[in-house]
């Protein structure tokens, strides 16, 4: 995609845009799904969804795999005693989906398999099922930690189950 059709995609997507998909009631199934799957596993999983980037974030070149890493770090996901936090991301201007697995969760489950679930959710969002495809985020992330990170003995909540829209 060429940096002018990019730079109007994201400032043709204002916030509010946003809000319509994930309104009160959707935030909070995505809260109560986050709760239900760590219950089965030794992850953290954070969902963070942004409406666009900022023209100079378009100009330098940052991509959603980029800006994935940053909110990665400014919202402490690989703040955790084991290093199991992952971040599920979401550009919503450019309908970009993003996982990122700290690196007690990325010695255990290979990148691809985080890059195939991202594909997955990503088709849901370009039919517009944002409610679905989060959920379905949250539950292919999910099924790989029970498969890769299994629950342990002491089973905390370190991170909040709450969204962040940006």
């Amino acid at each position: 995609m060429s940096l002018i059709r990019r730079m109007a995609r994201h400032l043709l997507s204002p916030a509010w845009r946003m809000r319509r998909p994930f309104n009160a009631a959707t935030l909070q199934d995505i809260e109560r799904a986050i709760g239900a799957a760590e219950s089965g596993h030794a992850g953290e999983i954070r969902f963070v969804v942004e409406h666009a980037l900022e023209p100079l974030e378009l100009w330098a070149g940052i991509d959603s795999r980029q800006r994935a890493l940053q909110v990665f770090s400014q919202w402490r996901v690989w703040d955790t005693e084991d290093n199991n936090g992952i971040l599920v991301y979401l550009l919503f201007a450019e309908r970009a989906v993003e996982i990122v697995a700290d690196r007690g969760i990325a010695r255990r489950v290979p990148q691809a398999e985080w890059e195939a679930l991202c594909r997955d959710v990503e088709a849901r969002f370009r039919a517009s099922q944002f409610r679905d495809g989060s959920l379905r985020a949250i539950e292919g992330a999910a099924a790989l930690l029970r498969q890769h990170f299994p629950a342990g003995d002491e089973q905390g909540n370190e991170l909040p189950n709450r969204p962040v829209l940006l």
